[in-house]
């Protein structure tokens, strides 16, 4: 279920199979080609698709210094269905305190004429991280990934 007061989504139908968004969200070299908008570089340290498993990326807007991105971990990995994952909880299974804003995001792959219903609900604990988090430009960030992962099967995908 949806709240608008606390959640922020995203939506699209992506001309490939749901096995090739699963392999470009859980093949780090893969991973690493969508994950952040150009130009930024990502560098993939962890990523274990699986329940408790970590999700650990640095980025650079050089490709020389990284910096730390994202440290989360998984709640759900269902196989070519559905991620659940958090950067509430870090890779170390500690509490965090995230910046810009603590959420959880549930990502859903779902079959469709043209390819994968991809979906995205971002989960906040409050109306202001979600406001705040929209105004970081969500629909902006998380909508040029998809595209970028969105090229990347689509490239991949047979004629």
């Amino acid at each position: 279920m949806i709240d608008p007061e606390l959640d922020l989504t995203l939506h699209r139908v992506i001309r490939a199979p749901r096995e090739r968004i699963w392999d470009a969200w859980t093949r780090p070299e893969q991973f690493a080609q969508w994950w952040t908008p150009a130009p930024t570089v990502t560098r993939v340290d962890r990523l274990e698709a699986t329940p408790g498993g970590a999700l650990v990326t640095r980025m650079s807007e050089d490709g020389t210094t990284f910096v730390p991105h994202m440290d989360a971990v998984f709640l759900v990995a269902d196989a070519y269905e559905r991620f659940v994952f958090t950067n509430a909880v870090d890779s170390s299974w500690r509490p965090a305190e995230p910046s810009p804003v603590p959420m959880t995001a549930e990502v859903t792959f779902a079959e469709h004429a043209d390819g994968t219903e991809y979906r995205v609900v971002v989960r906040h604990r409050s109306p202001s991280d979600r406001d705040r988090h929209d105004e970081l430009g969500f629909y902006d960030g998380w909508g040029s990934v998809t595209a970028a992962l969105a090229d990347l099967v689509e490239r991949e995908a047979p004629q």
